[in-house]
């Protein structure tokens, strides 16, 4: 359902030229750490015992100087100085939002915001709506839970702001929600790519089939929070199924709202450099990737500074480049968003193996419903196999399986058991979809 381009969309600072880009972030940046200094112990501890001397920095090239920031960083420091650690600049009563990591990758990590900081993001968020073409005509349906799970809050309070018809669907029903959808008719969806797919198999089990949603007001489907709207075969699915356009976003907890898709851009995440500094660095050397070349995801929030992150280490894999976009904008994008996770590889007979390489083969695969993949030793070496669901009217499941079996062998290089099992047996997922089990 394309829509003609309106340059309006695309803010001031996100259209300037590259130097003038730089230039505000260094001078924001030395801002931030310049406020932070002597208030937020965490990085002030980090800044002593790195040797710096703030007031003599200079940037942009004083930046490789700041130390890198990890989760389990993070996590110790909340694990020594319990509940929120050490890394808050103000005072505990100025602050206002309590959130959390979702915990996949483990202990959740604590976050609180002030107000100000709160803002920071909201406007973060905005960039989001103007890169979907959301406009003040659009009602916005959020079928997220009311959790502590930061992106959905963001995403209200943010199109709250933006005088968007706001439509809350926490605590509802798969069907109750289609029910919503068909009454309100809303014409953006906010969600993850996983519950995007979920509803159309709702539909379908209502209908008799699925895949396709036949009465349908969406035009949008914003999702975040997991692979998915990056990987061609999930995005061709969620975008036949709901007959929309679906846009890409990347955020984290402890970060904020990072990169966004632009709707002349399809497949690449453009980078809010006017909030955040990007460097893409090899996860290994810690030395800056060339563009074009995959590398680790090193963020700097550059307004948050209640609860700032400086240099932290994603574990995102990009390709970034600086080429222009057909939409204005001159902000850096991920070629193909977020690749993979660093720590998400498995190496199984030999060969490098990522949870969106495997997606990517199951969701071409017109009749899987949906799948679970397990890796387990056998004779201490470790053994990938799928099991999969197929929709009720798959005539030959066996063909299916067989076929699906051939696809992972041609796209990962070895044999994968690929076993059929009866529909609804996998579990389903709302937020952050887990199809990957390793059992040690």
């Amino acid at each position: 359902m394309p829509m003609a381009i309106n340059r309006s969309v695309v803010s001031v600072d996100e259209s300037q030229g590259r130097n003038e880009i730089i230039s505000r972030q260094a001078e924001l940046l030395g801002e931030l750490v310049r406020t932070i200094n002597g208030r937020n112990i965490f990085y002030t501890r980090k800044f002593s015992a790195a040797g710096l001397d703030i007031k003599e920095l200079d940037f942009p090239s004083d930046l490789v100087r700041l130390p890198l920031t990890t989760k389990a960083e993070l996590i110790r420091d909340q694990e020594t100085a319990p509940p929120w650690g050490t890394v808050l600049t103000e005072s505990i009563g100025r602050y206002t939002h309590y959130n959390q990591t979702s915990g996949t990758t483990g202990r959740p990590l604590r976050w609180l915001d002030t107000i100000e900081s709160w803002q920071w993001m909201l406007e973060c968020w905005q960039s989001v709506y103007r890169g979907a073409h959301v406009v003040s005509t659009d009602r916005i349906l959020f079928p997220f839970s009311f959790g502590p799970f930061l992106g959905f809050w963001t995403a209200y309070d943010a199109a709250v702001q933006c005088g968007l018809h706001c439509i809350p669907a926490g605590g509802m029903s798969s069907d109750a929600r289609l029910d919503l959808i068909e009454v309100v008719e809303p014409t953006v969806i906010c969600c993850t790519p996983t519950y995007a797919l979920r509803l159309l198999e709702v539909a379908g089990e209502r209908g008799g089939s699925t895949g396709i949603l036949v009465k349908n007001s969406v035009r949008v489907i914003i999702v975040s929070g997991e692979p998915g709207g990056n990987i061609p075969a999930t995005r061709a699915r969620i975008e036949q199924g709901w007959g929309a356009r679906v846009i890409d976003h990347h955020g984290l907890t402890e970060v904020g709202p990072v990169s966004f898709e632009c709707w002349e851009q399809p497949g690449s995440l453009h980078l809010n450099e006017c909030r955040f500094i990007g460097e893409v660095l090899d996860p290994q050397t810690q030395k800056p990737t060339a563009d074009g070349n995959p590398g680790e995801l090193v963020l700097t929030n550059l307004g948050r500074f209640a609860s700032p992150v400086i240099r932290y280490r994603t574990g995102d894999i990009v390709v970034r480049t600086c080429n222009p976009c057909e939409c204005g904008r001159t902000m850096a994008r991920f070629e193909g968003g977020i690749r993979t996770r660093a720590d998400d590889m498995l190496t199984i007979r030999g060969v490098n193996v990522y949870p969106t390489a495997v997606e990517a083969v199951l969701r071409a695969v017109d009749e899987i419903v949906e799948y679970r993949a397990t890796v387990s030793r056998t004779n201490a070496l470790p053994v990938l196999s799928i099991e999969i669901e197929l929709d009720p009217s798959t005539t030959d499941q066996e063909v299916v399986s067989r076929q699906t079996a051939m696809r992972l062998h041609d796209s990962l290089g070895f044999v994968v058991p690929v076993t059929v099992v009866s529909l609804g047996s996998l579990p389903r997922f709302e937020i952050k979809a887990k199809r990957f089990f390793v059992k040690t």
